[in-house]
């Protein structure tokens, strides 16, 4: 469990410092069965690190050192820079001008000093929390898909992830630039673990439009071509936000619960974030790209360059072909703003792999087809990423065609060259590129949100997790958090009232709410990723939808899973005017399963129509229909019902069903909404959410090709 708040970062962005040297090549230590501080205090190459740690306090509302935090039970992983490392950092800092001379007693102003201080302390240890563990050398996490890089799955004391990188020398491991001492680490203690540093590990604090602007200024960097056309559409002061202020002090001083506990069915607590951070991920053609289809040098291209080569193309055509490029009519804007997201996602959040069919935590390879559908910034328009065994990496809109029979296996088994998709290239990670509030992913063709891509997401099913609507999910590393802490596994989203505005941006929580999230890590629940919400009390939320890909009539599918006895009934509302939305249909009942009516009191026999799967597929077929004729269908093949490698998939398993709420007409330049209140004047029951669908009706209608299982 962290047990800190958040820094002042005065200089945190002064703060790079080259970490690349020559480090000793002898033994390691051995297994010492002592405390983290107790190890580091009897050895004099730490001492200056740990005066350092008694003088920094765990948080801003804390007297109790970092050093205490140490001498504590607990998970830590700690990357202890010795003394000479501190010195050198000192060195940096003067270089860069923010001290005269490379001593503590240069510090004339006491607010930098501490923050400084905390730069160095907070950025050196990662706190494991009463369950995830601490990190030896053999569990730092791997980079996807032959990736040289990766982020450790738990942040840092700075709330900050940090990034590993392998070499060709097995033996020379980097944490953010700095190498590991080859001799000195996997130092264990009864607490945790020390990796001795000859350098202090220290990522920058910068936001992702410092890092834009300085490559606009160089012309280096390999996206200031892309980095023009972001200022020209002014969206360098939206890059620039890294946290909410106002959430970090209302936090601090306590304006709302920081826990709520549920005595429902067993007594358990839920915990709200503990930031409210924004990032941003930005999939950009390099500057060869454009050198090459512009045929300059990089540093002579133009945005007009640019605006003529893409009006050329004839893409956007509803776009405005004028120079008002902040506007979201224009057409550089649409074309920019589509290679934006309003999250950053992290190489392996690209797409989010758990209980698909056939795959194996241990092993971590692609199987059965999955992606992610996401809205971009700017005008509101979908980007898919997807991952096969098949397609080597993650790609944007790839459209395969894949073996979706009822007896097939969900791989692909060719694509067209015109639906390939854009392969999303490894990111560097390394030195200002590893950004505060971003990340920047290579691209080498040019992306657009054209005709053909529109076309292929509406012939096919848009399925997402509804965690995938909210930004600040993924952004606070909230979304499946693979940590087992009950900190990070249930999650309580202060309701509107009590913060004083939205916590999520795209969710208006009424008072009498109580909106729980679980990543379901180490549960097996039959949903799709693990993960689920159980939002309770008297509740009404009202949700803003994705966008649809292209006109047309659409069904608007829930994903359910029904096997809880405490599941309650709620009025769903839809429609474009988020003041006036329509209620749909009859209440909903989540407690209905395929055979039974789940109640408090026992089952109720009820009828809707379902029957198990047979060896003969075309009665199979006739089930699906007389279900559908209900508004109900059988949960989808592509997911396990339960934890990774299970063999159970939701449609072979009777608690999971999908319910069709609408079938109406939608359109791509109209925002939808969805509103859930409760029917039932009993607080204990709730609403529970997984997956939404869209499903066109040239899918689910199509009478020579019906719709598959998957």
């Amino acid at each position: 469990m962290r047990k800190i708040a958040y820094i002042v970062g005065v200089v945190v962005s002064l703060v790079m410092s080259s970490c690349s040297e020559q480090v000793d090549t002898s033994a390691r230590y051995v297994f010492k069965e002592e405390i983290i501080s107790g190890y580091l205090q009897k050895h004099e190459q730490y001492s200056e690190y740990c005066r350092l740690l008694k003088q920094v306090p765990v948080s801003m509302v804390s007297k109790t050192s970092v050093y205490q935090l140490l001498s504590a039970r607990g998970n830590y992983t700690v990357f202890a820079p010795t003394n000479e490392a501190i010195q050198l950092y000192l060195d940096s800092l003067v270089k860069k001008n923010v001290i005269s001379e490379a001593s503590w007693d240069a510090f004339t102003d006491s607010v930098k000093l501490d923050s400084v201080r905390k730069v160095i302390v907070y950025n050196s240890i990662i706190d494991g929390g009463d369950n995830n563990g601490y990190f030896e050398l053999n569990s730092f996490p791997e980079g996807t898909a032959g990736a040289t890089t990766a982020e450790f799955t738990v942040a840092n004391m700075n709330d900050r992830k940090l990034v590993v990188k392998y070499t060709d020398d097995p033996d020379s491991i980097l944490v953010n630039d700095c190498m590991i001492d080859r001799k000195n680490h996997d130092i264990l203690a009864v607490n945790g673990v020390i990796h001795s540093m000859h350098n202090v590990v220290s990522p920058s604090g910068d936001s992702m439009a410092t890092l834009l602007k300085n490559m606009i200024d160089s012309g280096k960097g390999g996206y200031s071509v892309m980095s023009k056309l972001i200022s020209v559409c002014g969206l360098l002061d939206t890059l620039d936000r890294i946290k909410d202020d106002v959430y970090e002090y209302k936090y601090q001083t306590e304006a709302f619960p920081h826990s709520v506990h549920r005595t429902e069915e067993s007594a358990i607590d839920f915990y709200s974030p503990e930031h409210r951070y924004f990032g941003f991920t930005l999939f950009a053609e390099t500057d060869e790209f454009w050198s090459r289809k512009i045929g300059k040098p990089i540093t002579e291209i133009t945005v007009d360059d640019i605006y003529s080569y893409i009006d050329n193309l004839g893409i956007y055509p509803d776009a405005k072909r004028d120079k008002n490029y902040k506007s979201e009519d224009n057409l550089l804007n649409q074309f920019v703003t589509y290679h934006m997201l309003p999250m950053r996602l992290s190489a392996d959040r690209l797409v989010n792999h758990y209980n698909e069919k056939g795959y194996q935590t241990s092993v971590k390879k692609p199987t059965v087809a999955i992606y992610e559908f996401y809205t971009t910034m700017g005008k509101r328009r979908l980007l898919k990423t997807f991952e096969s065994k098949e397609s080597n990496g993650v790609y944007l809109n790839r459209f395969p065609v894949l073996n979706n029979g009822r007896r097939d296996d969900y791989h692909e088994k060719y694509c067209e060259p015109k639906n390939a998709g854009i392969h999303i290239g490894e990111p560097n990670l390394e030195g200002e590129f590893n950004v505060r509030n971003g990340i920047i992913y290579p691209i080498e063709e040019l992306l657009y949100y054209s005709d053909n891509t529109r076309t292929q997401m509406m012939r096919g099913r848009i399925r997402w997790n509804v965690t995938a609507m909210w930004p600040e999910f993924m952004n606070n590393n909230i979304r499946i958090n693979p940590s087992t802490d009950d900190k990070y596994r249930n999650v309580y989203i202060p309701t509107d009232a009590e913060l004083g505005y939205q916590y999520l941006n795209d969710v208006i929580i009424e008072k009498e709410t109580k909106f729980f999230y679980w990543t379901g890590r180490g549960h097996g629940w039959s949903n799709m990723q693990g993960d689920e919400m159980s939002i309770r009390g008297l509740y009404e939320v009202t949700m803003k939808l994705p966008p649809v890909p292209v006109r047309g009539v659409y069904e608007l599918r829930f994903g359910q899973q029904c096997g809880g006895s405490m599941r309650g009934m709620a009025q769903f509302y839809w429609g474009k005017d988020i003041d006036k939305l329509a209620a749909m249909g009859i209440p909903m009942d989540l407690r209905q399963g395929a055979h039974y009516l789940n109640t408090s009191r026992g089952q109720i026999a009820s009828d809707i129509g379902y029957e198990a799967d047979k060896d003969d597929d075309d009665y199979n077929a006739e089930i699906d229909k007389r279900m559908r004729n209900n508004d109900f269908m059988k949960g989808c093949e592509q997911y396990i019902a339960g934890s990774p490698g299970g063999s159970t998939t939701m449609r072979n398993n009777d608690t999971c069903l999908r319910r069709i709420m609408l079938r109406q007409t939608m359109d791509p330049n109209e925002t939808y909404y969805i509103k859930f209140k409760t029917v039932m004047d009993d607080d204990t029951r709730y609403f529970y959410m997984d997956y939404l669908e869209y499903v066109a009706k040239e899918v689910y209608d199509n009478p020579s090709e019906p719709e598959d299982i998957w």
